[in-house]
């Protein structure tokens, strides 16, 4: 091997060590080899990640594709040093949008851009992928892992999820043709802010003055830096138990309610001509909106439409199958909540809210 001469230069003298790069993909091969599934089955490490559609069960699919981050919520995980929970929350708000379309996701992929690799934290992120890919039953098959000294700060990264899922043609969501008045609107309990709005939540902690580490003012319990990492909930699971089950039928779309929240993600599953009327005190509001809403002196209509509010998914069904999605999906582990109707649309509005957040 050729040694560089006085003067010359080596990739890693420029600040990218590609033996550090080569040895995490060792170390995370059994993370992602425990996300297998029906149609994936390879390892690693290939130019490009496989999946067999036929071995997944499928006749005649249509495949649905969906790419996301986490935002700035990213820059809590590194303040604090707590970068497990992070890698939920990317795949979260990948799959979250795959099976709203009625579509089972089937497999994930990540990028991890970081300005000097620090491998313990890149395991501990794609730790987290992996979970995540186990809680939505689909299979990590494949990622990039870039180093690039200059363009992020020493300890900065950032992530981006790529997922794509599949349907039998013609049990897509949302079924515009079929949301009628009447129709009626649950809301999944979320776990948190999920990963929206943390731009306003890190100005809200700097104007409270407690810091990462402190006991949360609304969970004691536990520091206030763990209480916004909250990963944000997966959906797959129970929802694919609905469009699966009796009452497939009787579901009529999912809206993931993610950023703009309910006046900017409902319409998106609405037909023209109707709108979603929700009763925002029936709600049972987490606390830490409570907390942002007080210590941010924030508007109710800006609260609306920067986070989730306590609803992370909404499901639009037949009124004759309310009740018996509302007892399937609480039997499935999920906190269900009857909080509006579908009506005909007077104006171009098509959310209307009755009765206010108890904030």
């Amino acid at each position: 091997m050729t040694k560089p001469t006085q003067n010359g230069l080596t990739y890693a003298q420029a600040g990218v060590d590609i033996d550090a790069g080569n040895a995490m993909v060792d170390e995370i091969k059994p993370l992602v080899r425990a996300t297998r599934r029906p149609g994936a089955d390879a390892e690693i490490g290939g130019f490009g990640g496989l999946f067999d559609l036929k071995a997944a069960g499928f006749k005649d699919p249509i495949l649905v594709a969906a790419n996301d981050g986490v935002g700035t919520k990213v820059k809590i995980a590194i303040d604090t040093d707590q970068h497990h929970t992070i890698g939920i929350d990317l795949v979260a708000m990948c799959v979250n949008d795959i099976i709203v379309q009625g579509a089972e996701p089937l497999f994930f992929l990540d990028y991890f851009a970081t300005g000097k690799l620090a491998a313990d934290i890149g395991v501990e992120i794609v730790r987290g992928i992996a979970d995540g890919c186990r809680m939505a039953g689909c299979a990590l098959i494949g990622g990039e892992t870039a180093e690039m000294p200059g363009l992020y700060g020493r300890g900065d990264y950032d992530l981006a999820g790529f997922a794509v899922g599949a349907a039998e043609r013609g049990t897509l969501l949302p079924r515009l043709n079929e949301i009628q008045e009447g129709d009626v609107i649950l809301g999944l309990a979320s776990s948190g802010v999920h990963s929206n709005g943390y731009s306003l939540v890190r100005r809200i902690v700097d104007l409270s003055r407690v810091m990462w580490a402190d006991p949360c003012p609304f969970a004691p319990d536990i520091s206030l830096g763990e209480a916004l990492l909250m990963p944000t909930r997966i959906y797959v699971k129970p929802l694919l138990e609905i469009l699966r089950g009796p009452n497939a039928t009787k579901l009529k779309a999912l809206a993931h309610i993610t950023g703009g929240g309910f006046p900017d993600n409902i319409p998106r599953v609405l037909p023209d001509g109707f709108a979603a009327h929700l009763d925002l005190a029936s709600i049972n509001l987490p606390a830490v909106f409570g907390w942002l809403a007080k210590v941010g002196n924030v508007e109710e209509t800006e609260m609306l439409r920067t986070f989730n509010c306590g609803i992370g998914m909404i499901l639009v069904v037949d009124k004759s199958a309310a009740d018996s999605i509302i007892k399937e999906l609480t039997i499935l582990g999920e906190t269900v909540t009857a909080f509006g109707t579908i009506k005909p649309a007077k104006g171009d509005r098509q959310v209307i809210y009755n009765g206010h957040l108890k904030l």
